[in-house]
C-alpha cells in the first residue's frame, strides 16, 4: 500500500498561520458587526427615545417648545385635528415605536412618541452613525488588525527561521544513503542554515551515530567478503574428497557416510549461499538482470536430486508457463532451492512435484504434512515439525520468508497431516516470455 506523505514543518507552521488569520479575521468582522448593533440599537434608540421623553416634559411646561432639530435629528409634531400634510409621506403610516426607513435616498432611523397634543415623529440620520461607526470603530479595528497580522506574520518568519536548520538537517538525514555514507554532510558546519545550540547538538549526535552505522557497515561487507571466501572453500575440499571417495571401492556402511557427507555438504553450500544473500540483500553486490524463471527451477532441481538418494521419491517438474523476471537470480535460486530442498528432507516416500506457472512456481510434496498450528510457525527461524525424522536445520523456510518480504513475492503454504505440503511464490512483476525466434 501506497504510504500518503505528512505535511511538512514548514507546511504546517504556515497551516497555523493561516488559520489564525482567519480567526483573527472572524473575530473582526463579528465584532465590528457587533459594535455597529450595539451602537444602533443600544446608543441611538436609547437617545432617541429620552430626546422624545424630554420633549415631552418641556411641552408639560411650556406648550410653545419647539420640536427637536439638531444637525443630525429633525423633529415633527402632528397635533391633534392638524393636517397631516405636513408630514412626509414616508413617515405618515408609521405607528408609536421605532422603525428603520429609506428617505431621500438613504436610511433614517424613526422614533413615533404620542403625547398630549399629538404624535411626535424624531428623523435621526443614520449616514452620520455609519460615520461614526466608521471613524470610532472600523479604523481602530483595522489598525489593530493590521497589527495583529504583522506580529503574526513576524512571528510566522521566526518559528521559520528557527525550525530551517532542523528541515535542513531531516533533508540530510533522509537523503543519506548508508551505502555510500557522506559524513561530512551530516557535520553541523554544512548546514545550509545557522543552527543554533539544540541543533548543533542534535547534529553532532547524528554525525557520531552515522559514523557508527558507516563502521557497522564496513565490518558486515568486511564478514560477508571473509566468509564468502573462507567457508566455501573448504566446502569444496570436502565436496571433492567425498565425490573421489564415494567412486572408491568401499564398504556400504561407508559408501553410505560418503553420500551423507556430500548431501549435507550440498545442503551447507546453499545455506551459506542464502545466508550471504541475506547478509547483503541491500547491498550493491547482487545485480539485478533479465532471466528464464523455468531455467532456473531446472538448475535447482537437478542440485536437489542427490537429496532423494535412496528414498523411493520422485522429482518432477511440470512447466505450464515460461516466464522471465528482472532481479538478482541468486535470490530466486535460494528461495526455490530452499522449499525443493525442504520439500524432499521431509518426503520419505511418494513424489515431489515443482509446478512452473504464468506467475508463479509452486513446490508439492507428499511428505507428512503439517498441522494448521505448525503452518502458523513454519516461517519462524530454527522451527520443524514435532513428527519429522529429517536432518533439516530449520532455517530454510525462515530464508525464503525474509526474501519474499524483502523483494515483494509472496509465499503461501498449504499443508494438511499425512497429505503433504504446497509452498507457492508468486511473482507480480513478471516478464513476459519473448517470441520465439522463427
Amino acid at each position: 500500500m501506497t504510504r500518503v506523505p505528512r505535511p511538512g514543518i514548514r507546511r504546517k507552521i504556515w497551516t497555523v498561520y493561516v488559520l489564525q488569520v482567519a480567526a483573527i479575521s472572524l473575530a473582526t468582522i463579528l465584532g465590528v458587526y457587533g459594535a455597529a448593533t450595539v451602537l444602533e440599537d443600544v446608543l441611538i434608540k436609547r437617545a432617541l427615545t429620552g430626546e422624545a421623553a424630554f420633549y415631552w416634559q418641556r411641552w408639560d411646561r411650556n406648550h410653545a417648545a419647539p420640536v427637536p432639530e439638531t444637525n443630525n435629528m429633525t423633529g415633527y409634531l402632528l397635533t391633534q385635528g392638524a393636517d397631516p400634510v405636513v408630514l412626509p409621506d414616508v413617515l405618515r403610516p408609521l405607528d408609536p415605536g421605532y422603525h428603520r426607513i429609506q428617505y431621500k435616498g438613504s436610511f433614517e432611523l424613526v422614533q413615533v412618541s404620542d403625547g398630549p397634543p399629538g404624535r411626535l415623529y424624531l428623523v435621526f440620520n443614520q449616514e452620520q452613525v455609519g460615520r461614526l461607526a466608521f471613524l470610532f470603530g472600523f479604523v481602530p479595528l483595522i489598525l489593530v488588525l493590521l497589527i495583529i497580522y504583522l506580529t503574526t506574520w513576524l512571528t510566522y518568519r521566526a518559528s521559520r527561521r528557527a525550525l530551517s536548520p532542523v528541515i535542513a538537517l531531516a533533508k540530510v538525514v533522509r537523503d543519506w544513503d548508508p551505502k555510500q555514507p557522506d559524513l561530512a554532510a551530516l557535520d553541523p558546519r554544512n548546514l545550509s542554515s545557522d543552527p543554533d545550540g539544540d541543533v548543533e547538538t542534535l547534529a553532532r549526535a547524528l554525525h557520531g551515530y552515522a559514523t557508527r552505522i558507516e563502521e557497522f557497515v564496513e565490518r558486515e561487507r568486511n564478514f560477508t567478503r571473509d566468509a564468502s571466501h573462507e567457508l566455501r572453500s573448504p566446502l569444496t575440499v570436502i565436496k571433492l574428497a567425498a565425490d573421489v571417495l564415494v567412486d572408491e571401492d568401499a564398504s556400504p556402511f561407508a559408501q553410505r557416510a560418503l553420500q551423507r557427507i556430500r548431501r549435507s555438504v550440498r545442503d551447507m553450500e546453499a545455506m551459506i549461499a542464502a545466508f550471504l544473500i541475506l547478509a547483503r540483500e541491500s547491498d550493491t553486490g547482487l545485480p539485478s538482470e533479465d532471466f528464464a524463471a523455468n531455467d532456473a527451477v531446472r538448475e535447482e532441481i537437478e542440485r536437489a536430486r542427490p537429496l532423494l538418494d535412496g528414498k523411493p521419491v520422485t522429482l518432477d517438474l511440470e512447466e505450464r508457463a515460461r516466464f522471465f523476471l528482472h532481479a538478482p537470480p541468486k535470490v530466486f535460486a535460494a528461495m526455490v532451492g530452499n522449499l525443493i530442498r525442504n520439500a524432499c528432507l521431509y518426503t520419505e516416500s511418494g513424489s515431489v512435484r515443482v509446478v512452473v506457472g504464468e506467475d508463479f512456481v509452486s513446490v508439492s510434496d507428499s511428505g507428512i504434512g503439517m498441522s494448521g498450528d505448525e503452518i502458523a510457525h513454519a516461517f519462524q527461524p530454527y522451527f520443524r515439525a514435532g513428527r519429522s525424522a529429517s536432518a533439516g536445520h530449520g532455517v530454510g523456510l525462515s530464508i525464503v520468508r525474509r526474501l519474499s518480504e524483502r523483494f515483494g513475492w509472496p509465499v503461501e503454504m498449504h499443508s494438511a497431516v499425512g497429505a503433504g505440503t504446497t509452498a507457492t511464490i508468486r511473482f507480480p512483476q513478471r516478464l513476459p516470455a519473448p517470441p520465439v525466434a522463427s
